[in-house]
């Protein structure tokens, strides 16, 4: 079997390759940028921009794990326009299997908006396909709500729902779907529990035994009342099994 990793420099692609590392696949991995770490894979350059070195990507593949993205920088053109080109060019795939997010049809946020429509030209097109949907990553939720206290606080929306799940779980995931072949929208990828922001800071405060305290906030709009609803959650699909708290302690032990 041979397999294309796209975006190999991400959070997900880099847990994706520590996931296929020891396999019997033949991978191969593009990205803008070289990996810095990439023993027994093939790398080869593209950008979903521009559509260069995308044709050589995709050469002599069978099947597409894609976790190239962008949340923020000229997310239309890569998640839509780049997506479309690059699925046109990969007509000749066995299997595509698209990471994608939890909720995106219910939530009023660009670029989960662009997500679900990149999900659906994949549908439209006569690719096999499965779409592979997860909750947010553990380190997402810290990382950009949780990194920076202001005076001695984590000022947050605190009755924000996440149900955060391991990126390494999710690549195992993902790499187990290449066997089963196309799924179609396969379930939901969830954590094993699901806390609001408030009890995701207190578990880190607790944790990390910082001086830290706690001010929540509510917000207006349609995009925090859907996240307060849980509309990015799922608890019908626990799936994951290292939780929020099993994350931040093994941080300290790294």
């Amino acid at each position: 079997m041979r397999i294309l990793v796209t975006g190999s420099t991400g959070q997900l692609g880099t847990a994706l390759l520590s996931q296929l590392r020891d396999c019997n696949y033949q991978v191969k991995i593009t990205s803008r940028r070289k990996p810095e770490s990439m023993e027994d894979f093939n790398w080869v350059y593209s950008d979903l921009l521009s559509g260069e070195g995308l044709d050589e990507a995709v050469k002599d593949v069978d099947v597409i794990i894609h976790a190239a993205t962008s949340p923020t920088k000229k997310s239309e053109a890569i998640e839509l326009t780049g997506f479309g080109n690059f699925l046109s060019k990969a007509q000749h795939i066995q299997h595509f299997i698209y990471p994608s997010i939890v909720g995106i049809e219910d939530i009023p946020f660009k670029y989960y908006r662009l997500k679900y429509e990149a999900e659906r030209l994949l549908k439209n097109s006569n690719i096999p396909y499965t779409i592979a949907r997860a909750t947010q990553f553990h380190s997402f939720v810290e990382n950009l709500l949780l990194s920076k206290p202001l005076f001695n606080r984590y000022v947050i929306p605190g009755k924000v729902k996440f149900q955060s799940v391991d990126v390494g779980e999710y690549a195992g995931y993902l790499t187990d779907l290449v066997n089963k072949g196309p799924q179609g929208k396969a379930g939901d990828f969830c954590g094993p529990e699901i806390l609001t922001l408030k009890e995701m800071a207190e578990l880190k405060i607790k944790i990390n035994n910082e001086k830290n305290n706690v001010l929540s906030i509510p917000l207006a709009g349609k995009l925090y009342s859907s996240l307060i609803e849980g509309k990015n959650t799922n608890s019908m699909e626990k799936i994951g099994e290292i939780t929020f708290e099993e994350y931040l302690r093994s941080k300290l032990i790294d």
